[in-house]
């Protein structure tokens, strides 16, 4: 499996974790310009942006370590644009899905408000 098969496949599975829990999936791999953002969904009264990161292995750290603090900012953006382009009045909340994947095992960690935007 390749790096970029390893990521659609990992998404695939954040998917479907969250329409198991319960989510509502409104979009995956939002663009806006260069940025992207994997999974937007609803719960409740939450809008819910979503990172999703998949390693095979976790030796170097847990995947969800991998977002780092300009990584934030670009979802923060991408999540405002989006948010004003369909004139949304919601709650907003930043998770992480974290996903360890390899022939041995399928680890999913869901980190709910993973983040906060910096006013």
């Amino acid at each position: 499996m390749t790096h970029i098969e390893l990521g659609q496949h990992g998404e695939q599975m954040a998917t479907d974790y969250l329409r198991n829990d319960g989510y509502q999936i409104l979009e995956r791999n939002y663009r806006y310009k260069k940025l992207e953002i994997d999974i937007i969904a609803t719960k409740g009264e939450q809008l819910i942006i979503c990172e999703v990161k998949t390693r095979v292995t976790a030796q170097i750290g847990e995947p969800y370590k991998a977002v780092t603090l300009n990584k934030q900012r670009q979802l923060i953006k991408a999540a405002d644009y989006f948010i004003k382009s369909k004139n949304l009045f919601i709650d907003v909340r930043f998770d992480i899905i974290s996903i360890v994947h390899n022939s041995i095992r399928s680890k999913i960690e869901h980190i709910p408000d993973a983040f906060y935007p910096i006013l």
